[in-house]
C-alpha cells in the first residue's frame, strides 16, 4: 500500500474512533441526567424499579399536594407534605424556599430520591395557573380517576 494512502486511512480510522468516543461520552452524560416521572402509586408498587425504590436513582415525583398534609416548623426551611395521585400518597421532605404558587390541592413535580419510605426532594415545581398540569402527570392522574370511576376535577380539559 502506498504510504500516502496508509496515512490517509489511519487519519480516517482515527477520526471515526474519536467520533465514536465523543458520541459514547455524550450518550453517557445524557443518560446520567435523565430523571423519569413517576406517580406515588408507581413508586410504592415498585413499577419504578429497584434503583428508584432504594434511593440510588434521581427521579421526578408528580401528583397533587394532598389536602391537610403541608407542615413546616416555625423558624425552619424544612417542609413536609404528601403527594397523591388518587391511588396512593407518598410523604415528601424538602428543605428550601417553596415556589410562590405551591399550595395544597395543586399539581406539583418534585425531583429527588427515595430515602427509606419518604421522598427527599431537591427541587419543587408548582403549576403556574389553574388550568395547566404537566402532560405526563395529567395522563397518569386521568388513568387513576378512570380506575376509581371518579370524574376529573374541572373536566378532562382542565387536566391538559
Amino acid at each position: 500500500m502506498n504510504p500516502i494512502r496508509r496515512r490517509r486511512l489511519l487519519w480516517v480510522l482515527a477520526l471515526v474512533a474519536a467520533a465514536g468516543i465523543a458520541v459514547t461520552l455524550v450518550a453517557m452524560a445524557l443518560q446520567r441526567n435523565v430523571a423519569y416521572l413517576y406517580t406515588p402509586a408507581e413508586v410504592l408498587r415498585g413499577d419504578a424499579g429497584a434503583q428508584v425504590s432504594s434511593g440510588e436513582t434521581r427521579f421526578r415525583l408528580g401528583g397533587m399536594v394532598a389536602a391537610g398534609s403541608f407542615q413546616r416548623a416555625s423558624g425552619s426551611m424544612e417542609a413536609h407534605f404528601r403527594v397523591t395521585d388518587g391511588d396512593a400518597e407518598l410523604p415528601v421532605v424538602y428543605t428550601g424556599i417553596l415556589p410562590d404558587l405551591f399550595r395544597e390541592k395543586q399539581a406539583v413535580v418534585a425531583t429527588g430520591r427515595m430515602q427509606g419510605d419518604r421522598f427527599v426532594a431537591e427541587q419543587i415545581l408548582a403549576k403556574h395557573d389553574e388550568t395547566y398540569m404537566p402532560k405526563e402527570v395529567a395522563d397518569k392522574m386521568g388513568k387513576a380517576h378512570q380506575k376509581h370511576d371518579v370524574p376529573a376535577p374541572g373536566g378532562a380539559e382542565a387536566m391538559r
